[in-house]
């Protein structure tokens, strides 16, 4: 009898093996009083785990082979400069001094201190990155509780098996990967986690949010995982199994014709051609915009900049940061997002609003407090004399603060005229459609405007009032809402009629499902991971946008429930 689990799909792909289950959870601590005497032995205890810790991360790294892409050893590396860092290590020594307590405890309460901090933030990808300091401090917590597992067992056989864990940070999948395995899947994480970016990277078919895994499989056992539809079938019949052997030629085959692909122009068959950009994070990701011959970079997110780290940087650093990015691209145009993070910290040590989201961030809080926005604004136009350049605003949702900006920006070109510094002076101003007014009004800010950028994570949430991070409501998520939809729809109209680009950024123009979709209501530039470029760059070179056109209106007219999807489906199924 076959059994079927339902997870989410994070990365694509068909993988057939035993299964290997890690018996680990969560982390339990609890808390005891040491005793004066032996305080500074708990000290002591405590920062020996953090050096095994740290050994632990640069023996990973060091068997990352060569040729692995820089994405996905600066995971390892930011772990790395976490163990050095005063918050994670001096703090919780403070507080065994203080309170006298266990190594386990101190770290805990720091640990709980700092998540919070992520978890107040409002843009959901920055949010999932609190999951560095779980995994960080989960290293060091397992050390101290000798609870490490098969972590640490490098004599186990893993290869062609396929890992079922309650959950893996991105050393343990790359440490997997490296022996040699099919796939995994953990009843924990969700699309935007580390663990699940690297899995797309690494081109590894996995799950994540399987519940009941370590319940219903046994080690051993033969297992199906499809990483594309998010199913796992244990004792799967033979019939089951030669079906999910074809799909695995499919899948090879589709891999050697994206190979083939790397050097074409995007260029539909009706001879348009479409822009396919990168989102990048860091310097170090530009590597894979020239791996995957991306036009360039649509959106590089300035945030870890200002990062894991007591002060901000200065003008100085941020432009020769992103000076070496521009350098980097050889002409590629580069679009920098001004700083899009949520007030963290009040100055006077209250609280918060008591819905972030709709609170103070991004834009707002940069007109609010200017102190770290001029010197980036500066920074941006004093690198745009060296490449093409676009500045985009994250989060406008009414022309009075996008005029508030324009005039920031004039008073920094004269600042720099005068100070005889360079910079481009026709760099385009870019702003994102993000949230359900500004799309409204979309009209309004492309003509002040010389571009737009449709960040779809955000204006999905804002439209149907859903958290897609929160397993109670992301089921609600739905990018084929006929309000979404219509939203988007709107925002190209309005800068087609003011002769701007449209381009969008969000995860709905990396998924290959929405590509002719977004086509045919006259989308002309994608900007995504780089490891969704290939797929969709497949889909728009065997697309037609007049016929495509026509199609999309019928879609977008049909107001019947659930027909969207099926359209949709039916516009990927044929070859319009």
């Amino acid at each position: 009898m076959s059994l079927a689990l339902s997870g989410i799909g994070v990365s694509r792909g068909v993988a057939i093996g035993k299964a290997h289950v890690i018996l680990r959870g969560s982390i339990e601590v609890l808390e005891s009083t040491i005793s004066d005497h032996l305080v500074e032995d708990e000290v002591s205890r405590f920062l020996n785990a953090v050096d095994s810790a740290r050994r632990q991360l640069r023996a990973i790294h060091e068997h990352i082979p060569a040729s692995t892409g820089v994405d996905i050893t600066a995971f390892i590396e930011t772990h790395l400069l976490m163990l050095d860092d005063a918050m994670l290590v001096n703090v919780p020594v403070d507080l065994i001094r203080e309170h006298h307590c266990n190594a386990e405890w101190a770290l805990k309460l720091q640990r709980d201190a700092l998540v919070n901090v992520f978890e107040r933030m409002d843009d959901a990808y920055l949010r999932t990155r609190r999951d560095d300091i779980d995994h960080v401090i989960n290293r060091i917590q397992r050390i101290l509780l000798d609870d490490q597992g098969d972590e640490q067992n490098e004599t186990i056989v893993l290869e062609d098996s396929i890992v079922l864990a309650y959950e893996l940070n991105p050393a343990e999948t790359m440490l997997l990967e490296h022996q040699g395995i099919r796939a995994f899947a953990t009843e924990c994480g969700g699309p935007l986690s580390h663990t699940a970016i690297l899995a797309r990277s690494m081109q590894i078919p996995a799950m994540v949010g399987t519940h009941g895994l370590q319940h219903y499989i046994h080690d051993g056992e033969t297992i199906i995982l499809d990483g594309l539809q998010g199913i796992l079938i244990a004792g799967a019949d033979e019939r089951t199994l030669d079906y999910y052997r074809e799909r695995q030629e499919q899948e090879y085959q589709r891999q050697i014709e994206l190979a083939r692909l790397t050097d074409i122009p995007a260029v539909t068959r009706d001879g348009t051609p479409v822009r396919l950009m990168t989102n990048i994070e860091l310097p170090e990701d530009i590597d894979a915009v020239s791996r995957a011959s991306a036009n360039g970079v649509g959106l590089y997110r300035t945030e870890f900049l200002f990062m894991n780290r007591q002060n901000p940087p200065d003008e100085d650093e941020q432009y020769d940061c992103y000076v070496s990015v521009i350098e980097a691209l050889k002409g590629k145009p580069l679009t920098i997002r001004t700083l899009d993070l949520g007030a963290d910290k009040q100055v006077d040590g209250s609280s918060r609003g008591s819905n972030p989201a709709l609170g103070l961030r991004a834009i707002r809080l940069c007109l609010k407090d200017q102190s770290q926005f001029r010197p980036q604004l500066r920074a941006i136009l004093r690198a745009s004399a060296h490449g093409p350049v676009r500045l985009m605003i994250p989060m406008l949702s009414n022309t009075r603060e996008l005029h508030q900006v324009l005039s920031l920006i004039n008073d920094m070109k004269v600042a720099l005229q005068r100070e005889s510094l360079a910079f481009a002076p026709e760099i385009e101003i870019g702003g994102m459609i993000e949230v359900p007014a500004a799309a409204l009004t979309a009209a309004d800010f492309a003509s002040h405007l010389d571009f737009l950028s449709i960040g779809t994570n955000d204006l999905i949430q804002y439209t149907l009032a859903i958290d897609r991070i929160d397993d109670e409501v992301n089921y609600l998520y739905d990018p084929l809402h006929p309000a979404v939809l219509r939203l988007i729809k709107m925002t190209i109209d309005a800068g087609k009629a003011a002769g701007i680009t449209v381009a969008m950024c969000g995860e709905m123009a990396g998924d290959p499902r929405y590509t002719r979709l977004l086509l045919g209501m006259g989308l002309s530039e994608f900007s995504m991971h780089h490891t969704a470029l290939p797929e969709v760059k497949r889909v728009i070179n065997s697309s037609s946008i007049d016929a495509l056109v026509p199609l999309v209106e019928e879609l977008l007219n049909d107001t019947r429930p659930g027909r969207i999807p099926d359209r949709v489906d039916s516009l990927n199924q044929n070859t319009p």
